[in-house]
């Protein structure tokens, strides 16, 4: 596997995971509670999120298969699908989703936010999820696949870092940095999906 397809991949699931986008979720969500039980949320979240994406990277294909959609459709799908995720991080709808789904897991007053939201939908909703599955749909071989399931896990454990980190990282970007950064990895998102649209496109025929 080329060196190129891991960076495009790894940029590919940073910007959908968002990292520096859930920081100020993750703040709220834990804010008043022990440092060291702060920590295991963080983990826990984390290692869900891994558990999930690893189950959609080898099962995913043969779920598409069984109810009969093909790579290249989904594929397509799952374009605009990362497109639409793209447009909303352009716009800041994203974040007030997401900002949305967090305030309504306080309001069930859950008191773990580890497994809802954190670890599900927001580290592995339906973005990451479609992601990883075009991601190894591309390679027939396993070793290919645990290299990009590899990818998937440094940017889970990048995310690890900075939850763990999170109040120095939030104090250093500002909330000015983070739209910054979120807007500047939605446009880099955009071009991404539109090339798993060519790609679809090109795989049924109707591209040279």
């Amino acid at each position: 596997m080329e060196s190129t397809a891991l960076i495009s991949a790894f940029v590919t699931l940073f910007v959908i995971i968002d990292p520096i986008g859930l920081l100020p979720i993750f703040i709220s969500q834990t804010q008043g509670i022990p440092k060291i039980e702060r920590r295991k949320i963080a983990i826990r979240a984390c290692v869900i999120a891994s558990i999930l994406l690893c189950i959609f990277a080898f099962l995913g294909e043969t779920v598409l298969g069984f109810i009969g959609i093909s790579m290249p459709a989904f594929r397509i799908a799952g374009g605009l699908l990362l497109f639409i995720t793209a447009f909303d991080m352009l716009f800041e709808r994203r974040t007030k989703r997401r900002e949305g789904q967090a305030e309504e897991a306080e309001e069930e007053d859950y008191q773990d936010p580890s497994v809802f939201p954190l670890a599900l939908p927001l580290i592995s909703g339906p973005g990451a999820i479609t992601t990883i599955i075009l991601l190894t749909g591309q390679y027939s071989e396993i070793e290919d696949k645990l290299m990009m399931l590899g990818v998937a896990f440094s940017v889970i454990l990048l995310l690890l870092m900075l939850f763990l980190t999170a109040g120095v990282v939030e104090r250093l970007l500002g909330r000015t940095g983070i739209n910054v950064v979120t807007r500047l990895f939605g446009m880099l998102l955009a071009a991404l999906s539109v090339q798993f649209i060519l790609d679809g496109l090109r795989d049924v025929g109707l591209m040279g």
